[in-house]
């Protein structure tokens, strides 16, 4: 019988906590039998936990006791010196001693990005890791980073990071020769700052099919499957599509709603109401893969609930199953060596 990939989860990260990673984890184990999960965090917690589900742990479902919480609004470098047994340090650990091949958490963003860089170190040839995750688009959706692990990046910084999304799109979606895109304020080669036109220059002389530069409404096009730009530039972009999307919900919510006549509308509607909202679904997009470490860390939003958690799961099993970090480290000892 074939080994099984081990996923770490930091049970206790997030708003939510274990309420939502545990459930998660017993829906994910369901789905997959080739993984087996560390529950990482307070043991006692989480046997009561267990108990109320009525869930024993077995082979695919261990328990890694950890003393400590990093909460949400902690300093990076206080959870980095303060707290080196939380559920997070220790799921990250777990991965760094070959006993996980991946780790997932809801917590913090800087301290596990922190964590993570100071614990696995980065890959030979990265700089800087970056934030990279899956959003909706007409056709299927598209991966973008850096989504604000670096709120500054060089022209080196942008070409390092579009070939770790590429290498990500080819892994976790079988993208032959995904399709990268650098983003600007036009498309023209005149326009944007000089890190921009200098990345510019780069990518066009890389080792993947770059398009060239594209513009914010091209995110949602699905004419691109990798959109790269800097940390400061994608966590607005990302914040502002999750505002807009939250947006329509609640208008569209609204509008069915204000009236009998709008009532009986919404009925006819139903089908098409409801394949709206499976199709951008923020849950089926949770999970952002910090991409350039010597090894799988995996972000779930703080907020998730025990679908969207499961997803992220299921991103940590797949960057496993592809080797991504092997895949990146070797595209770019070829960049090295070129």
């Amino acid at each position: 019988m074939a080994s099984l990939h081990r996923i770490a989860i930091d049970i206790m990260s997030g708003d939510n906590g274990l309420e939502a990673a545990i459930p998660a984890a017993i829906m994910f184990l369901k789905e997959y039998n080739d993984t087996a999960l560390i529950l990482v965090g307070d043991e006692s917690l989480i046997t009561q936990e267990l108990k109320k589900l009525k869930q024993e742990t077995n082979d695919r479902l261990i328990i890694q006791h950890a003393s400590q919480v990093v909460t949400m609004d902690e300093s990076p470098a206080l959870a980095l010196r303060g707290k080196k047994d939380s559920s997070m340090r220790v799921a990250i650990n777990l991965v760094k001693e070959n006993r996980a091949d991946a780790a997932v958490s809801a917590g913090n963003t800087g301290a596990l990005m922190a964590t993570g860089r100071f614990v696995l170190r980065t890959l030979k040839g990265i700089d800087r890791p970056a934030i990279c995750a899956a959003i909706p688009a007409a056709s299927g959706h598209t991966y973008m980073l850096d989504l604000g692990a670096n709120i500054d990046s060089t022209s080196e910084h942008l070409y390092q990071f579009a070939i770790m999304g590429s290498e990500l799109v080819y892994a976790i979606d079988g993208v032959d020769k995904p399709r990268v895109g650098l983003l600007n304020i036009g498309s023209e080669d005149m326009k944007g700052n000089e890190q921009v036109k200098a990345a510019h220059d780069k990518l066009q002389s890389g080792d993947f099919n770059y398009i060239g530069f594209v513009e914010g409404n091209d995110i949602f096009h699905g004419d691109v499957d990798v959109i790269v730009c800097d940390g400061f530039v994608g966590n607005v972009a990302l914040k502002t599509t999750e505002g807009l999307a939250k947006m329509l919900s609640e208008e569209i919510k609204a509008g069915y709603t204000k009236s009998l006549y709008a009532k009986f509308a919404a009925l006819i509607s139903l089908p098409v109401i409801k394949s709206f909202r499976e199709r951008f679904d923020h849950r089926r997009y949770n999970g952002a893969s910090f991409l350039g470490l010597k090894g799988i860390v995996i972000k779930s939003h703080g907020g998730a609930d025990d679908v969207a958690f499961a997803n992220a799961i299921g991103i940590a099993r797949k960057a496993v199953i592809e080797k991504v970090p092997d895949r990146i480290e070797e595209h770019l000892q070829k960049h090295l060596k070129s």
